[in-house]
């Protein structure tokens, strides 16, 4: 008998005692990797209440933000540094709106929520041309005015923008 006969043999006797002896060690091989492998990526999105809330909470950051375009100037150089603090505070409500989106609604609406990107991004160059005008020497009180003036008139054409973009891709109505 040649040794690959003599294998086979084995194996075939060897084949029921093997599948009974290394069945418990498979089962908790199987079990030890299913319990230390990474989570799966779940494919839940943000359910549309989540939508609202975002949607609400952005609306009521926009307003404090148009308030404080209101009374800014009232606080000289302090009030920069609060229409600043303010700002950041609204893109940080607009990303969090934007991460309760769901795939479909970010690919159907992806020109929008991209001009959405840029209005904010054209918004804040209104800080930057008061940087510029205190630094050619212009009066503080004046260029911040100018600059909450600026500001509260492009969040307002914003928010209408994001009125209908919302309206568009269905936010909270799931």
């Amino acid at each position: 008998m040649n040794q690959s006969h003599l294998i086979q043999a084995l194996f075939t006797t060897m084949k029921p005692h093997l599948t009974t002896l290394f069945r418990p060690w498979m089962l908790c091989l199987l079990g030890s990797i299913a319990m230390f492998a990474p989570p799966r990526a779940s494919a839940q999105w943000a359910s549309p209440n989540d939508q609202r809330n975002a949607l609400n909470g952005l609306r009521t950051q926009l307003n404090f933000f148009q308030n404080a375009t209101r009374t800014a100037s009232n606080y000289g150089e302090q009030g920069y540094g609060n229409m600043w603090g303010q700002f950041q505070s609204l893109r940080g409500s607009y990303s969090e709106f934007r991460r309760t989106l769901s795939p479909h609604q970010l690919e159907r609406g992806g020109h929008a929520m991209a001009e959405l990107d840029a209005g904010l991004d054209i918004i804040q160059e209104a800080f930057t041309i008061y940087q510029n005008d205190i630094a050619a020497g212009r009066n503080g009180n004046a260029a911040l005015h100018d600059m909450c003036q600026v500001l509260r008139e492009g969040t307002q054409v914003w928010a209408q923008e994001l009125k209908r973009v919302c309206s568009q891709l269905r936010v909270g109505m799931g």
